[in-house]
């Protein structure tokens, strides 16, 4: 297997927690990272492990696009930053995938400009693993593309189903429509259109849903404009906040709170992971012709360990080609070698 490229100097606490969560992944995945940044920074970072990591390789890269920078305009300036390095690697075929826990926006521009858009799609999409009752939920675009038309719904939808069956594992992933009723004469005007479109889709798609059906786990894939998912996923992580804080605090004002909070700790554990981002690693942005995982900026070394772990599963797993597959299947391209993958003959 190919290694996974690590853009380094990306994220709040970047490059000691990317670095350590490299570490951790080389160690524990048997997975080769390519560690893409200021190589004196970076071979800093890796003289503070106990031992010599192994598995880590340095590509240098001589600027970083910062957390607060325009994406659009950074771009253009920086055209070796760790980011777009780390995304040429995959389009060279020396990476099978690209983890980012920087800028969200660079990250989106840098895949979509350097490797492209898989055939037939119009608009890419990030795709988040959320918790249910029954187990994880897709809904996406959390944040890539933020004014939709219809047939960007439909594109969502599609690469949300092959998506589904592959880390979900269901034969035939139920897709729904978010909105504010189940009737298709509910929501906006982008709602409205979307829906006959999706109705005549080969998915299996249930219709519209509202937002506590994906808490209630009835829908496999809930298909959305980019500023709905986006202002969801934000307001779901405050309020996970707002709760374990409220929480511990109720649970510190007795000693009957403490000792019922004790005799509770494996399930509140428990509980806690599930709504741990760190957990879910990173999310993938689908309608690119490479795997690109973007991460959380507060990405901890167990949150990157766990990106690129994703990362890792996807490419095993050949998701791309299968999305690839999908798209010339509905757009009647002909087909094409994805980013980062060699064909039979070129092997």
């Amino acid at each position: 297997m190919m290694p996974i490229a690590l853009d380094a100097m990306g994220g709040d606490h970047a490059p000691a927690v990317t670095v350590a969560g490299a570490i951790r992944a080389a160690d524990r995945l048997s997975v080769r990272v390519l560690l893409v940044g200021d190589r004196t920074a970076l071979e800093a970072e890796l003289g503070r492990s106990p031992r010599p990591p192994r598995g880590l390789e340095i590509v240098p890269a001589d600027s970083v696009i910062q957390m607060d920078e325009n994406p659009g305009p950074a771009l253009l300036r920086k055209r070796t930053s760790s980011i777009v390095v780390a995304t040429d690697l995959v389009k060279d075929g020396r990476a099978c995938a690209v983890v980012s826990a920087g800028n969200s926006g660079a990250a989106m521009g840098a895949a979509t400009l350097r490797l492209g858009l898989l055939p037939g799609v119009d608009r890419p999409a990030i795709a988040m693993l959320l918790p249910s009752q029954r187990g994880p939920v897709i809904i996406l675009d959390v944040g890539a593309t933020v004014d939709c038309r219809p047939e960007n719904l439909r594109d969502f939808a599609r690469m949300g189903s092959v998506y589904a069956q592959c880390v979900l594992h269901v034969d035939r992933p139920r897709v729904g429509l978010l909105s504010i009723g189940e009737e298709p004469s509910k929501g906006n005007a982008l709602t409205k259109q979307a829906h006959p479109v999706l109705k005549e889709e080969p998915i299996n798609f249930i219709g519209n849903v509202e937002g506590r059906h994906v808490a209630e786990g009835n829908v496999d894939v809930v298909v959305c404009d980019g500023f709905v998912g986006n202002a969801i996923l934000k307001s779901i992580e405050g309020y996970a906040e707002l709760i374990w804080s409220l929480l511990r605090e109720r649970l510190a004002t007795s000693w009957r709170s403490r000792l019922g909070a004790w005799m509770l700790r494996p399930a509140l554990r428990r509980l806690a992971e599930e709504f741990d981002y760190a957990s879910y690693g990173g999310a993938l942005l689908l309608g690119v012709n490479g795997i690109c995982i973007i991460g959380h900026g507060r990405s901890t070394p167990a949150a990157v360990e766990n990106a690129i772990r994703v990362a890792k599963e996807l490419a095993d797993q050949r998701v791309l080609e299968q999305l690839a597959a999908s798209a010339e299947r509905v757009g009647g391209q002909p087909p094409r070698a994805a980013a980062g993958r060699k064909s039979d003959s070129q092997r």
